[in-house]
């Protein structure tokens, strides 16, 4: 007798699962099926992807399907095609024995006549993308009087994706009394906002910790040179010979670029990005399903919904800009009980980003080295032991050649045969790795992965973040770098340089923000800071002019939550530095009444 058993699912139904190998419930299924077999009501699931979230709602659902109802008795939303097709072909299966069970899923990208077709002639569950379910609602083709059960599956998906119109309008059309069922990774405000205005008193059921990545997922960060982030994905595809996963990049341009230059280098990779037609995605993701295609480089708006259940590496090529991607991301692996590794690869302008994700996630991100040529060797070799090992040997294919391979090979001992094997496989791999360079950075001063300035920034009154390029029309005392102003020419102290930043306080900048940057990016304790001017959008401030020009170039190409940073030396006709309020004074020594500031040695803010 299954666990799932127990629950008291119609025995077709058992039977169904049973044949696709059911046996031990997961804990999100544990929970959720006896719930909602025996308490009506709404109800909130917390769980990550891949924690078999649609056997959880869809065995209760399909428990109470009446099957001699032609009307729906069942919509479930999810954000992507791609999901919508994996829920229904799920449901399918486990409604395999339910004679009279009809099930639809409708979408955008494929023909509307064929979906109403369907619909009218009857069915009791539908799957929808919310765009295509909000169509169909407006054309009047659906009656929904007869829902009993609303699914949201992946909620936070769906409101990051833009959805949360199209969300309100399709609930304000199917009956208020009903069992909501929503299902989410991360309690988003707008989330709760959801649960708020169309539940009544949900249950909330979470598995694991709230808004946590899943244990079964190992988090590490390569920390490179900008320059070598394209090998370092190559060095993590070869040290990791049966390697099945997704590459995250940010951009359309970036993730074709990438895609070509491994399948250019010998990597079984393709692109999933947003110009790609329908038919493309469709015929990209089949063969990723089907394991023919072992890497696949993908946008965030490309890759939301994918189901796949045993990648075994997720690699940030780049981070997102919200670190709530970056749970989305990472959840492509580690699913159905399965162990998986999420990689970031990033460069010494970006570490401060870290704990940020640190404290979304609520594990720790292990810094770890890239792999080394030798290393990589060691991996593909004992990856080709594995092989022999476990390769079938048909007899029937061979032994017609097998007397003259014997004797051709008869005057070959053991160990030399060994090594021509070896030589002959490992030949490309010798010439590749055995002088390759080390990628990795070495550095100096703290630890690395607990570096950063990565304040939240402020919301605007309608929640979203201000917007930060703003503050080029009140650039009135900056210009172009000019690394040759010094001192009282740009109302400079004598002995500093002033610089500018395009911070402000619009961005929830603080003098003691400021300087914990500064420290951050030089890696250096001992440089004194003198006067900090905080604009709306920008900062003037003083630094000791011998250290002045390195902090200048150790700013390029950093970024402050997710927007690139301008640091450059004010120019001369700036004017006076008491065109802005003193706001703060960091200097060597004690505090000092005169000045009006506290002087002290510059220090990280922790």
């Amino acid at each position: 007798m299954s666990d799932f058993q127990s629950f008291g699912l119609n025995e077709a139904i058992l039977r169904a699962i049973s044949e696709l190998g059911f046996e031990t419930p997961t804990p999100i299924q544990e929970k959720m099926i006896p719930h909602l077999l025996n308490t009506p009501g709404d109800v909130v699931g917390l769980a990550q992807t891949g924690t078999g979230k649609t056997a959880a709602f869809g065995l209760p659902i399909l428990n109470f399907i009446n099957p001699k109802s032609r009307l729906p008795q069942a919509l479930i939303l999810s954000p992507t095609r791609e999901l919508a097709l994996q829920i229904t072909r799920d449901l399918e299966s486990f409604s395999k024995y339910l004679p009279g069970v009809s099930l639809i899923a409708v979408y955008g990208g494929a023909p509307i006549d064929r979906q109403i077709r369907a619909i009218k002639s009857g069915v009791q569950i539908v799957v929808a993308t919310p765009g295509r379910m909000l169509d169909l609602i407006n054309r009047k083709v659906v009656d929904f009087s007869k829902v009993e059960y609303l699914v949201l599956d992946e909620a936070d998906e769906m409101l990051n994706m833009g959805f949360r119109e199209e969300l309100d309008a399709i609930l304000e059309n199917v009956p208020s009394e009903r069992n909501t069922l929503l299902f989410s990774a991360t309690m988003q405000p707008d989330v709760a906002r959801i649960a708020s205005n169309y539940m009544k008193k949900p249950t909330e059921i979470t598995v694991g910790k709230k808004n946590s990545g899943s244990s079964t997922i190992q988090h590490i960060v390569h920390l490179i040179h900008e320059k070598d982030r394209y090998e370092v994905v190559k060095r993590i595809a070869d040290s990791n010979p049966d390697i099945y996963g997704i590459v995250f990049c940010r951009t359309r341009i970036e993730t074709q670029d990438i895609s070509d230059k491994l399948r250019k280098d010998g990597y079984n990779a393709e692109a999933l990005h947003g110009d790609l037609s329908q038919s493309q995605r469709d015929y990209v993701m089949g063969k990723f399903r089907d394991g023919h295609i072992r890497i696949l480089v993908a946008t965030d708006v490309a890759a939301r919904g994918l189901d796949v259940n045993n990648l075994s590496h997720v690699i940030n090529y780049n981070l997102p800009d919200d670190v709530e991607v970056y749970t989305h991301r990472s959840g492509r692996t580690g699913r159905a009980g399965r162990t998986g590794i999420c990689i970031s690869i990033i460069n010494l302008k970006e570490k401060f980003k870290i704990r940020s994700i640190e404290r979304t996630v609520q594990t720790s991100l292990q810094v770890k080295p890239v792999p080394t040529g030798a290393e990589i060797l060691g991996r593909q070799l004992h990856s080709l032991i594995d092989k022999i090992h476990t390769v079938e040997i048909k007899e029937e294919n061979i032994a017609p050649y097998l007397s003259d391979i014997q004797e051709k090979l008869l005057h070959i001992d053991r160990e030399t045969l060994i090594k021509k094997m070896i030589s002959m496989e490992f030949s490309q791999y010798f010439e590749r790795y055995s002088k390759m360079k080390d990628l990795n950075v070495i550095e100096s001063g703290d630890r690395p992965d607990r570096k950063r300035f990565d304040r939240e920034a402020p919301r605007d009154q309608d929640g979203g973040r201000f917007n930060r390029d703003s503050g080029r029309g009140d650039r009135e005392f900056s210009g172009s770098r000019d690394h040759g102003d010094r001192g009282n020419a740009t109302g400079a102290e004598p002995g500093f340089s002033r610089v500018f930043i395009n911070l402000g306080k619009m961005d929830g900048l603080t003098p003691k923000d400021l300087i914990g940057i500064i420290n951050e990016v030089s890696r250096k304790r001992n440089i004194e800071i003198g006067r900090i001017d905080l604009g709306k959008t920008f900062t003037f401030f003083e630094l000791d002019e011998k250290f002045a020009r390195k902090v200048v170039e150790d700013f390029q190409g950093t970024e402050y939550n997710g927007r690139p940073l301008q640091v450059e030396f004010a120019k001369k006709d700036t004017g006076p530095a008491s065109r802005f309020k003193p706001e703060f004074r960091e200097r060597g020594g004690s505090r000092n009444h005169d000045r009006g500031g506290y002087k002290g040695k510059p220090r990280r803010d922790r």
